[in-house]
């Protein structure tokens, strides 16, 4: 992977497959131009898809529950915006060992993918209406082992159930989207139960909230906030929910 340069408070050794691709683009087409082509992507993917068929009934206290689909980064932004979300922590999840750093999940040989784990009050938001959100905004989930400009089983489109009522949930939520086609191929997002979760980097953490105008947040995640506004106001929180105490 290429080396990206970061903003002086993130350390150096932070990659991004599509750095270059990105100062290319930027470069040679004009930041307006290349953000209108990014743009047109993003609105093939997002959208309002429908609710839930099949609910959650879940107990009356915190619950939380672990996403992936792509760059965390982006997966956190998301997930900060939502009503009844106390808390989205950036990490890996669904690997071997007992461990996990960026360094060695970048390699693609742990096995762990870029993660979220979300920490949710379901007497404001359902696990239902969280993968409702997700599916709509945060990723393409047609895509295998990648999600956009990053490549690689780290990049993986996956679902890491808490318990059996939020894998029977995301099983048929997932049955629900096939069925009515509203993608041009298969769902291919993986549900991986019982896998542990590892916190990633301090430097990973509210990485867009800290550096909105960073080029690849501007690329490829800027627009699924946007899109979370835009879609679902009703589900969007005043402002987002931090793991650090105050953005940069």
């Amino acid at each position: 992977m290429s080396q990206v340069n970061k903003p002086a408070t993130v350390p150096p050794h932070r990659t991004r497959r599509n750095a270059a691709l990105v100062g290319g683009v930027l470069t040679l087409l004009g930041f307006g131009l290349a953000m209108t082509i990014e743009r047109a992507g993003a609105e093939e993917a997002s959208r309002r898809l429908p609710a839930a068929a099949t609910p959650s009934h879940e107990p009356a206290r915190l619950q939380s529950a672990v996403f992936a689909g792509g760059c965390f980064w982006g997966v956190q932004g998301v997930f900060q915006n939502i009503r009844g979300v106390s808390e989205a922590v950036s990490g890996y999840a669904g690997g071997d060992g007992t461990r996990a750093t960026y360094e060695a999940v970048s390699s693609g040989r742990t096995r762990h993918a870029e993660a979220v784990r979300v920490t949710y009050d379901p007497r404001v938001v359902s696990y239902d209406t969280l993968l409702r959100v997700f599916f709509s905004v945060a990723l393409d989930p047609t895509q295998v082992d990648r999600q956009g400009p990053d490549h690689g089983p780290q990049y993986r489109s996956a679902l890491f159930p808490a318990n059996a009522e939020q894998g029977s949930v995301a099983r048929a939520y997932i049955a629900q989207l096939d069925a009515a086609k509203v993608y041009g191929a298969p769902v291919a997002t993986r549900i991986e139960p019982g896998a542990a979760f590892y916190p990633a980097e301090a430097y990973h953490q509210d990485f867009m909230a800290r550096h909105p105008a960073h080029p690849y947040i501007v690329a490829n995640d800027a627009a699924k906030v946007r899109d979370l506004k835009r879609f679902f106001p009703e589900f969007t929180a005043p402002a987002p929910v931090l793991v650090g105490r105050d953005p940069a």
